[in-house]
């Protein structure tokens, strides 16, 4: 009788922050982890920031014009930057979970296309709209 050979024991490694950041995604992952991260940011502001503007907006002429005093600093200026590429990520995402849910592109080449297509879009429409709001045009 043969005796087998024993199984190596699995390895359980602590891994660091710059080993973590070191692991290439497919973008389909990226989209994916992104979509999450966007639409905690949007859910999270939305009663601290997004609902106390329009409700300032809306109160009164007065309120409206402290209201873009406000938007008019370079901070605040940023804070809505990303808040827009939340919002667009996080919308073309959705769209492309919508076409995955109707079995259009899930083989893998079209899928990591769909997600870098995903990624590019949310980049472009926020220097697009982030050129307007810093007052390029």
């Amino acid at each position: 009788m043969s005796e087998s050979a024993p199984k190596p024991r699995p390895e359980f490694r602590n891994l660091g922050l710059t080993q973590l950041m070191s692991i290439r995604q497919p973008p389909a992952a990226v989209s994916s982890i992104l979509h999450r991260v966007s639409g905690a940011l949007l859910f999270l502001c939305l009663p601290v920031v997004l609902v106390p503007l329009f409700a300032q907006s809306i109160q009164s002429p007065e309120s409206f014009e402290a209201m873009k005093a406000w938007v008019a600093q370079p901070a605040c200026k940023i804070i809505l930057l990303i808040l827009m590429w939340g919002y667009f990520h996080h919308f073309c995402a959705g769209i492309r979970y919508l076409t995955l849910d109707m079995h259009i592109g899930n083989d893998r080449i079209p899928s990591q296309r769909s997600g870098a297509l995903v990624i590019g879009l949310g980049v472009a429409l926020t220097v697009i709209f982030g050129l307007k709001l810093f007052g390029a045009w």
